[in-house]
């Protein structure tokens, strides 16, 4: 594999503790390195299953020749020492569901401006779906997408919720898990590129990049995901943080379609 360039003191520490360590955790089936840009800025945009999916999309980056930048939680950058050392390598830290979150995205296109291999998880957390498919996503790697015309990689990941599970505390490592990642084509958003970001295009580009990443998934599970996206706001869950399956509501069954609340 090509091996990344340039990368300072700190993302060079941390790779080289990381690669290793994940390499001799997890067993690998990947495919779709070659959608990668060989050159310039472009976004990765995966699926969200598990709280260490983050580390084989990492080696699967990595190992690609192109490094990534990930966007992640505020609260793991408060981390004694490792917050630190992922703010000096470059990772971004989201303040989510508040107003921090623009100054987040705005640093990611300059991030991508700037050359850079940018990660935004476009559902935001962890999904919420039962049989865990991608959920709706969020606007931001759209909006990041439009603003800067670079490419978006999708990408599908299964297997790291067999390491550790939805919201579970103790992973579990062995017997080793296989995990399978999958990268397609660039999602097709140049139609869009001169249009103004209204809401209605940020939604278009939004679900064009969630189809891309759930036709990827499909591929890896051998099956057809369903007709219709999970959407927390009309199944009753929070958008971010634990919840509890078993008490997911339809709200569009009791509020009907047009309810203010389904809506964007």
């Amino acid at each position: 594999m090509p091996k990344p360039r340039n990368l300072n003191p700190a993302y060079r520490f941390v790779a080289g503790v990381v690669r290793p360590t994940v390499r001799a955790m997890i067993k690998r089936d990947w495919a779709g390195h070659e959608h990668f840009p060989k050159e310039g800025g472009f976004l990765l945009c995966p699926n969200h299953i598990s709280y260490v999916d983050v580390f084989g999309l990492a080696l699967f980056a990595f190992d690609s020749g192109r490094e990534p930048y990930f966007l992640g939680k505020e609260s793991v950058f408060r981390l004694p020492g490792a917050g630190r050392i992922l703010k000096r390598a470059g990772m971004i830290p989201v303040n989510r569901e508040s107003g921090q979150a623009a100054k987040a995205f705005g640093a990611a296109v300059e991030a991508v401006r700037a050359g850079k291999s940018v990660v935004i998880y476009p559902e935001g957390t962890l999904t919420r779906d039962p049989d865990m498919w991608p959920m709706t996503g969020k606007t931001g790697a759209a909006r990041v997408a439009l603003q800067t015309r670079c490419p978006v990689i999708p990408v599908a990941q299964w297997g790291a919720h067999e390491i550790l599970a939805r919201y579970a505390k103790k992973p579990k490592f062995f017997p080793r898990k296989t995990t399978h990642l999958r990268a397609g084509p660039p999602v097709e958003l140049a139609d869009l590129y001169d249009e103004p970001l209204s809401a209605p295009v940020l939604k278009a580009a939004t679900e064009r990049i969630m189809a891309a990443i759930t036709l990827e998934l499909e591929v890896i599970r051998g099956e057809k995901a369903p007709p219709v996206r999970f959407d927390s706001r009309t199944k009753g869950v929070p958008r971010i943080g634990k919840y509890d399956p078993s008490k997911v509501q339809d709200l569009t069954e009791r509020q009907g379609p047009n309810s203010e609340e389904t809506q964007e």
